[in-house]
C-alpha cells in the first residue's frame, strides 16, 4: 500500500503559496553502434548559462499554445535527422532545487522536466551541423559530467531500455531488415551485458519463440560456416506483446 503523507509534512504544504513552474523537456536518444558494439547515447553542448559548456540532454523550454510531445520533436528536429522516430514519455522530474535558476536570486520559478525516450537505428541518424561539435554521439560506458539532473534522467532512460528489451520487439526496429543470430545477441549484449545469457542458451529459447524467419540465405564471415538471415515476422509476435521474453 502507498505511504500516507506526513501530516505535519502536508499542513506545511498547505501553508505555502502556490509554485509557478515552467515545463521543459528532456530526450533521452539511444542508439547502437552495431558494427563496434557500443551503446550511445545523444548529448549536446550547452551554450547558455547555468552550466555553460556542460553536455546535457536535448531539451527545451515548452512555449505557449505547444504540446509537450510537439516540443520534444522540435527540438530533435534541430539537432539530429532522422526517419519514424519514435518518441516515448518517461518520467516527470520535478524536485525542488534541480535547476540553479529556481534560486530567489535567479527566476525564482520551479522547472520541470517531462523526459522522453527513443531508441534510434544509428546508421539511419544524421547529425544536424555535426561540423559545430555541439552535438554529438556519447558512448554510454565513458560519458562526461552532464548539467543539472541528467545524469539521473539518463539512468532512468537506460532501465527503461532495458525493460523494453524484455516484452516488446524494440530490437528489430534498429536492426537491418535481414540479420543473423549473432547480430541479435551482439545487440542484446551490447545492451544488456556480456552475462545476461550465453549465446547457445539465447539461440535456442529465441528459436522456439517462432517469430523469426529464416529467409534460407547465408552470409558468409570469417573462415566460419556461413550463417543464416533472419527477417522478424511481426503477426507470429502479436501473440507475445504483452508478455516477458523468456531468453532476457
Amino acid at each position: 500500500m502507498p505511504q500516507l503523507a506526513d501530516q505535519a509534512l502536508v499542513e506545511n504544504a498547505l501553508k505555502q503559496p502556490l509554485a509557478d513552474f515552467k515545463v521543459g523537456v528532456d530526450n533521452v536518444i539511444f542508439s547502437v553502434d552495431t558494427a563496434r558494439n557500443r551503446l550511445l547515447v545523444l548529448l549536446v553542448k550547452r551554450r547558455d548559462e547555468p552550466f555553460l559548456n556542460y553536455w546535457s540532454l536535448p531539451g527545451t523550454l515548452v512555449r505557449k499554445g505547444e504540446s509537450l510531445e510537439n516540443a520534444a520533436y522540435r527540438i530533435l528536429e534541430e539537432k539530429i535527422r532522422v526517419h519514424n522516430l519514435y518518441l516515448e514519455q518517461l518520467y516527470t522530474f520535478g524536485g525542488p532545487g534541480r535547476d540553479p535558476r529556481e534560486s530567489e536570486q535567479s527566476y525564482g520559478v520551479r522547472y520541470l522536466s517531462v523526459s522522453y525516450f527513443a531508441l534510434v537505428r544509428f546508421a539511419d541518424a544524421d547529425i544536424v551541423n555535426s561540423q559545430s561539435g555541439h552535438v554529438a554521439w556519447h558512448f554510454l560506458e565513458k560519458l562526461p559530467n552532464l548539467a543539472f539532473d541528467h545524469q539521473q534522467i539518463l539512468q532512468y532512460g537506460y532501465q527503461r531500455l532495458r525493460n523494453k528489451l524484455e516484452y516488446s520487439p524494440i530490437a528489430f526496429d534498429v536492426l537491418p531488415e535481414l540479420f543473423t543470430l549473432n547480430n541479435l545477441y551482439q545487440f542484446y549484449t551490447t545492451i544488456l551485458g556480456e552475462n545476461f545469457s550465453d549465446y547457445s542458451n539465447f539461440r535456442s529459447r529465441l528459436l522456439k519463440l517462432g517469430f523469426l524467419f529464416d529467409t534460407q540465405e547465408k552470409v558468409s564471415r570469417g573462415a566460419g560456416r556461413p550463417a543464416s538471415l533472419y527477417r522478424f515476422d511481426s503477426e507470429a509476435f502479436a501473440p507475445l506483446k504483452d508478455k516477458p521474453l523468456v531468453f532476457i
